[in-house]
């Protein structure tokens, strides 16, 4: 049994290694495609935008590490079906459970590199790379809103209109509130600079003082300003929740609920990080009764266009339930785990009415 593991084990790394350079190469020809557009603007050169790509190709391999591991096996499965090999092993005495045993033994290797491309590579790529493109754009970052990135620290409204890859920022705007929820003061900067410690170089200080008696108008060349506010938190408004590592969330979660505000987005991401590594198993899982399908139920070709179809109806539902479970604000764990729990079921359907045959 052992041997036949080995085996197994070879040939669907081969295949989904295969697949996984088939999917990058797609995917970073169309990065490059929607790059070109930018390319000539400010610094931006071609150089730029092929290193850009190329940073963004950890993202790519963490999104699509389930859908290879299912194009992957499913081809091996298929294959050694069409050649009667699996035929073989089951007489030789591999049963179904024996089966699942190994392909779960064999994609705990995927789980592992989901997890470590997900929590190490990609994070650090993904910011990499979008500090590269601000700088060479010299373009703003994070602006959700036309008016640019808000953010509540304690009883204070940030209104910041451009972030820069060199924790930089420029045009801010600073509301004040009292305890008792009056506006105290709204203060204007062109620059600020981190300093480090919460601190920020602001420069160019307009402050209208809001007081019972009128308003006071202050003007300061330069101004040290304290802020549990830090380029970190401002930077990750840029980067895809996706490509952010799971204590990056967690962090940012927290900073959001500390200051009463949404932070469902960020929880469902957070949640997903956990239940994606093991989505790569579920999808070995759903590839498994292919190979208990002889030939009459389709050739070598249809059963793979069937696991990439699959392999889309995943992706997609996995984005459209966290865009639902935004929306909708259904608890995070559930928009998370709903798709893989699904695709587990059916892969158990199908294997029980093969077995029933």
């Amino acid at each position: 049994m052992r041997t036949l593991r080995r085996y197994l084990a070879r040939e669907i790394y081969l295949a989904t290694a295969f697949v996984m350079v088939a999917f990058l190469a797609l995917f970073a020809f169309f990065d490059l495609v929607s790059e070109l557009r930018d390319v000539g603007r400010s610094t931006y050169r071609l150089a730029q935008a092929f290193i850009f790509v190329g940073l963004s190709l950890p993202g790519h391999v963490y999104e699509l590490f389930p859908i290879a591991a299912l194009i992957g096996t499913l081809y091996v499965l298929a294959r050694l079906a069409a050649n009667s090999e699996f035929a073989v092993m089951r007489t030789a005495g591999l049963s179904p459970l024996q089966a699942g045993v190994a392909l779960v033994r064999i994609g705990a290797v995927f789980v592992v590199l989901t997890v470590l491309v997900g929590e190490l590579l990609t994070p650090a790529a993904a910011s990499m790379a979008q500090r590269l493109r601000l700088v060479a754009l010299g373009a703003g970052a994070g602006q959700e809103l036309r008016s640019g990135v808000w953010v509540r620290s304690g009883q204070s409204f940030i209104n910041v209109r451009t972030v820069h890859g060199d924790s930089t920022i420029a045009e801010i705007l600073i509301y004040d509130f009292a305890t008792d929820g009056r506006l105290a003061s709204i203060s204007q900067a062109e620059a600020g600079s981190y300093m480090g410690e919460n601190r920020w170089r602001l420069t160019g200080v307009v402050e209208t003082e809001l007081m019972p008696e009128g308003a006071r108008l202050t003007r300061e060349p330069e101004r040290v300003w304290h802020s549990v506010l830090t380029p970190d938190v401002l930077t990750v408004l840029a980067v895809d929740p996706q490509k952010m590592s799971g204590f990056d969330l967690f962090q940012y979660s927290r900073h959001l609920a500390r200051n009463h505000q949404s932070s469902v987005r960020y929880d469902i991401a957070l949640w997903q990080k956990l239940s994606y590594p093991v989505s790569a198993l579920v999808m070995m899982a759903l590839a498994l009764p292919f190979g208990y399908l002889n030939v009459r139920h389709g050739g070598l070709g249809a059963k793979i266009f069937a696991g990439i179809m699959l392999g889309v109806l995943f992706y997609g539902m996995n984005t459209m339930f966290g865009y639902v479970g935004v929306l909708e604000r259904w608890p995070a764990a559930l928009s998370a785990w709903v798709p893989s729990v699904l695709f587990f079921l059916t892969a158990v359907i199908m294997m029980w009415r093969i077995e029933r045959r």
